[in-house]
């Protein structure tokens, strides 16, 4: 189904090139639906590759969706410039008197610092705040799934001893909830990280619930129910390319960089990988959007809250 997003975008190109149709906002107003609202705070260097993938998972749904990107104020992007995000981009200043029926938080490549030295560390935590009582269901993927474990649960990260880079092999620990709907037992998905979190810490708070994880990865996904947030520890939405482009980035600064695990074929960086991790990802997403945002949010997302 359709996505609506402002039509200027450079990523419209992309999408229609792929057959995914973008709405525009005068047929969108003449339409008698109510689009579920969704936030995307978008940390991600790359702001294009990163909406690319988003979008896609999200306009694989029968439902429509309005998506609003986010951008942090507080931080100095080196690789967009204001213009583009003062023109796609909304502040939260600027939507915090909104509601939203869905919101994710993408991954960040500050996961070798504290949180709190993170320079849109306060922001970033007045958004988590806002959305206790601003949006009906929130996925937080890799990085933002370790600040907001930290922030809502006090759940501390941990360094490993080298980058975990790879595509691994994860278990269904739990059929029972809807967000792991029409999964396999055993699944694969990629991971980009110098941090993780123990899954004792995670099994200390009853109200999370790990549904998956990973001998090598530890957990990848991990469900509070009552509140309705969904941590992603892994980067199901990437790419087939996009561990690539990151080897190919890092040798260049570091030539003992790894290369990432059961990823390249025969580990030949030469190779071009072959992506075993879309009908997952596009699962997940389609679960989250269908059982813990439309059938949750109310229609009327302003009623008694003004």
């Amino acid at each position: 189904m359709p996505i609506r997003i402002n039509e200027q975008m450079p990523v419209v190109q992309k999408l229609n090139e792929e057959n995914i149709f973008v709405m525009a906002e005068d047929r969108a107003a003449s339409q008698d639906i109510r689009q579920l609202k969704i936030a995307v705070v978008n940390i991600m260097p790359e702001k294009e590759s990163a909406e690319l993938q988003l979008l896609r998972l999200l306009s694989n749904s029968p439902l429509q969706v309005e998506i609003t990107f986010i951008r942090m104020d507080s931080h100095e992007y080196k690789n967009s410039t204001d213009v583009y995000l003062q023109k796609f981009y909304k502040s939260y200043s600027e939507i915090k008197h909104d509601y939203f029926d869905g919101m994710i938080i993408t991954g960040a490549p500050v996961e070798k610092m504290e949180f709190e030295d993170v320079d849109y560390w306060d922001e970033i935590t007045d958004i988590m705040e806002w959305s206790k009582t601003h949006v009906t269901s929130a996925m937080f993927i890799c990085w933002a799934a370790q600040a907001g474990l930290y922030y809502h649960y006090g759940i501390e990260k941990y360094d490993f001893d080298k980058k975990l880079s790879g595509v691994f092999r994860h278990e269904l620990l739990s059929d029972d909830e809807e967000i792991v709907r029409g999964f396999d037992d055993v699944f694969y998905v990629p991971h980009s990280r110098h941090t993780g979190v123990k899954t004792e810490d995670i099994r200390k708070h009853p109200e999370l619930k790990i549904m998956a994880e990973s001998d090598k990865a530890g957990a990848f996904l991990i469900l509070d129910k009552e509140n309705s947030r969904i941590f992603v520890t892994g980067h199901p939405e990437y790419d087939s390319g996009t561990l690539s482009n990151e080897y190919l980035r890092d040798i260049k600064k570091d030539e003992n960089t790894c290369v990432p695990e059961n990823y390249f074929p025969s580990d030949d960086p030469s190779k071009a990988p072959k992506a075993t991790w879309r009908s997952c990802a596009n699962l997940l997403f389609s679960n989250w959007l269908n059982y813990y945002v439309y059938q949750i949010t109310p229609y009327d997302l302003y009623k008694d809250k003004i």
